[in-house]
C-alpha cells in the first residue's frame, strides 16, 4: 500500500420493500462519506432490497441483476465523480436459472476491479440461500485497487478461517465481509448476545491469525417474514473495523443508521507480522487432512 493511512466507510442502515428508496439511502451514505474524506467505502450485504432469503419464492429471483447492469453504471458514475472506491454487494443474474451472491469492486475512475461471488451458501431457518445463489466459482482471489489488495469476502463466509487465510496467503491488505445477520425475536437477551459476540469474535480472530485489518458491515431493522412462520429477523448492526491484532478501530450501534468512518494506518499490518510471524511458523507438512470434511 502506497500511503500511510486509508480511510474507509462503512454505510450501515435500514432497507425496505422500495428498492428505489433504499439505492438512494446508499448513494446518499456514499456522499457523505466522501465528503468526509472517505477513500474506500463498503456496503452492507444486498444493500438494495430487503433480506429476501426468509423464504423460498421464485418471483424473488426478479430482483437479481447483471454484473455489469444498472447498479454497478450507477455506483461506476458515482465512484468516478466523488473519487472513491466502492465495495457492493449485489444479487447477481449470471444466467437465466444461475445466480450468485456477489460483491463487485468499483475502481475510483467508475471500473470494475472485479468481483467475489459468495462461496459458504447458508441453509437455515430464515436463512434460505441455497434456494438463491449457486456457491461461487471464482475462488478465494483478492481484488486489485488502488486502495490496496483488497480480500472480499461475504456475510457466511466470515464463519471460515478458511476462506480469509486463503485470501490474506494471496497478498490481501484488508479482508471485508459485507453482511446481513440478525437475531430471531423469539431468542432471550443472553441468547442474542452470544450470537452477536460470536459473530465478532470471529470476525477479529481473522484479524489477529492473519496480521491484517477486517471491515464488517451489517444492516440494521426489523425486516418481517413474508411467510408469517417466524417472526423476522432483527439485524443486529454492529458494523466495524479491527485492526491487525483485533483491535477496534470503530463500532457502530445495534440499531442506528450510520455511517462510519475511521482511518487505517496501513503500515501496522507489516509491523504486526514482524512481531507475531504465523505465515513463517505454519507447518503445511502437516495440513493435509484439511482437505477432507472429517478426520474418521
Amino acid at each position: 500500500m502506497s500511503n500511510n493511512n486509508l480511510k474507509v466507510a462503512l454505510i450501515q442502515h435500514s432497507n425496505s420493500d422500495n428498492i428505489n428508496d433504499n439505492f438512494e439511502k446508499t448513494v446518499t451514505g456514499i456522499k457523505e462519506a466522501a465528503k468526509q474524506g472517505a477513500q474506500l467505502v463498503v456496503l452492507q450485504e444486498l444493500h438494495r432490497s430487503l433480506y429476501f432469503c426468509q423464504t423460498e419464492d421464485t418471483e424473488l429471483f426478479d430482483l437479481a441483476e447483471t454484473i455489469p447492469g444498472p447498479s454497478t453504471n450507477k455506483l461506476g458514475e458515482l465512484a468516478n465523480a466523488l473519487n472513491v472506491v466502492i465495495v457492493a454487494s449485489l444479487f447477481e443474474k449470471r444466467a437465466t436459472g444461475l445466480y450468485h451472491n456477489t460483491a463487485v469492486v468499483i475502481e475510483s475512475d467508475g471500473s470494475i476491479a472485479g468481483k467475489y461471488r459468495k462461496m459458504h451458501i447458508p441453509d437455515d431457518p430464515g436463512f434460505y440461500e441455497k434456494f438463491y445463489f449457486t456457491p461461487g466459482d471464482l475462488g478465494f482471489e483478492p481484488i486489485q485497487t488502488s486502495v490496496g489488495k483488497l480480500g472480499v469476502l461475504v456475510c457466511w463466509d466470515q464463519w471460515f478461517p478458511e476462506g480469509a487465510r486463503l485470501m490474506a496467503m494471496a497478498g490481501a491488505e484488508l479482508l471485508i465481509y459485507p453482511t446481513a445477520i440478525g437475531w430471531d425475536p423469539r431468542d432471550d437477551d443472553d441468547e442474542q448476545v452470544r450470537q452477536r459476540d460470536a459473530w465478532m469474535i470471529a470476525q477479529r480472530a481473522h484479524a489477529v491469525s492473519n496480521g491484517v485489518p477486517v471491515i464488517s458491515v451489517n444492516r440494521v431493522g426489523h425486516e418481517s417474514d413474508p411467510s408469517s412462520q417466524s417472526e423476522g429477523i432483527q439485524f443486529w448492526g454492529n458494523s466495524f473495523v479491527a485492526g491487525p491484532q483485533g483491535e477496534l478501530l470503530v463500532h457502530g450501534s445495534e440499531d442506528q443508521e450510520e455511517i462510519l468512518v475511521v482511518d487505517i494506518d496501513q503500515n501496522r499490518s507489516e509491523s504486526v507480522r514482524r512481531i507475531w510471524p504465523y505465515l513463517r511458523d505454519r507447518r503445511i507438512d502437516h495440513y493435509q487432512d484439511l482437505c477432507k470434511i472429517y478426520r474418521d
